[in-house]
């Protein structure tokens, strides 16, 4: 398994130029990227709070006090050239940002991270004489392709979740709770390398493998369980996502066919997957093996998503998706009743 040191450099000092051309286009002179998984993929940031100027010309970070080194040592470390500034009060914020934005006639926000409060508190005291511009996804446009860096990551991420589940599924037979196979499985994650689990471990056993996004609880898994797993693990804060149904004991007839038939479903959905590829088109390969089962109405879950900084992000692969695919996307097919893939017991 490759390490952290193997992996392929990001372009993170790239995007900030992909960026600026495209605020033109929603009529902004500059943008203020609050989102925090924004401000890390355009400057390589990690912290847990901030405001990122980007105007035409230059990028202003403003953190606070518990950033003071670190900022500045992961921006140098991304090849980007920003400004950092301290503030640690939102008073010494907004008199940075509005130094900062001098001259600025029209501001971007992010609309989709801005909240109502902080939108009136922006518009009244921040920058009563500014044209506060809602802008929706422009930052998530350009994450939505993902460059080599970011993939050997995820690729990472993927290993490491996969090699966990390894040492940790022969445990199903010991009759653990659920939350104990998730905390094994956290800490295995760990230990194989990753900074953390991708987001909240799913181990949903019995009766509760029905409920899509069950959090894992004091039952304990017995012999004839279906034991559903839906979790992943991060690299240097790209995650992987992935889904697995296990049988303790040996599964009935019935079981061996929802195998095939949601084995079959997702081949068919992965053979769908390529650039130029309605991601509708992908759903529609994946439901339709099911429903030639006679089990279309189990399959409540949309079969995949794209993942990177965010678990969920664009383009959603679903029947209602409008999007299509595109070189660079990474998206998730789960292709399968309510989103699961059952494998048989080992």
């Amino acid at each position: 398994m490759t390490t952290a040191a193997d992996l392929v450099p990001m372009d993170v000092a790239g995007r900030a130029g992909r960026l600026r051309s495209l605020l033109a286009d929603v009529g902004c002179d500059a943008l203020v990227v609050t989102h925090m998984a924004n401000i890390r993929y355009l400057t390589g940031f990690t912290g847990s709070a901030g405001l990122l100027v980007v105007d035409p010309e230059a990028l202003v970070l403003v953190t606070d006090g518990r950033y003071r080194d670190q900022a500045s040592e992961q921006l140098a470390v991304a090849g980007v050239d920003a400004r950092v500034e301290m503030a640690q009060s939102a008073a010494a914020q907004r008199e940075v940002l509005a130094t900062v934005t001098t001259g600025v006639t029209r501001l971007g926000l992010e609309a989709d991270h801005v909240s109502w409060s902080a939108q009136r508190r922006y518009a009244l005291e921040w920058w009563p004489g500014t044209e506060l511009v809602a802008t929706e996804g422009l930052v998530e446009r350009l994450r939505q392709h993902k460059d080599g860096g970011e993939i050997a990551r995820m690729a990472r991420a993927s290993a490491i979740a996969d090699a966990a589940l390894a040492k940790v599924r022969p445990r199903l037979a010991e009759r653990p709770t659920e939350a104990e196979v998730a905390l094994e499985l956290d800490s295995e994650v760990r230990r194989l390398g990753a900074d953390g689990p991708g987001f909240e471990t799913i181990v949903a056993s019995g009766p509760n493998g029905a409920r899509p996004h069950a959090r894992p609880g004091r039952r304990r898994i017995v012999e004839g369980d279906l034991v559903v797993i839906d979790f992943g693990a991060m690299v240097e804060g790209y995650r992987s996502d992935m889904t697995r149904t296990t049988m303790v004991g040996e599964p009935t007839p019935t079981q061996r066919r929802m195998l095939d038939v949601v084995a079959r479903s997702q081949a068919a959905g992965v053979a769908t997957v390529g650039a130029g590829v309605a991601a509708a088109e992908v759903d529609r390969a994946c439901r339709s093996v099911i429903a030639q089962a006679g089990w279309e109405d189990a399959f409540l879950h949309g079969t995949g998503h794209g993942v990177g900084l965010d678990i969920h992000e664009d383009p959603r692969v679903g029947r209602t998706s409008t999007a299509t695919l595109d070189a660079g996307h990474v998206v998730t097919v789960a292709g399968g009743m309510e989103g699961r893939r059952l494998w048989p017991a080992r």
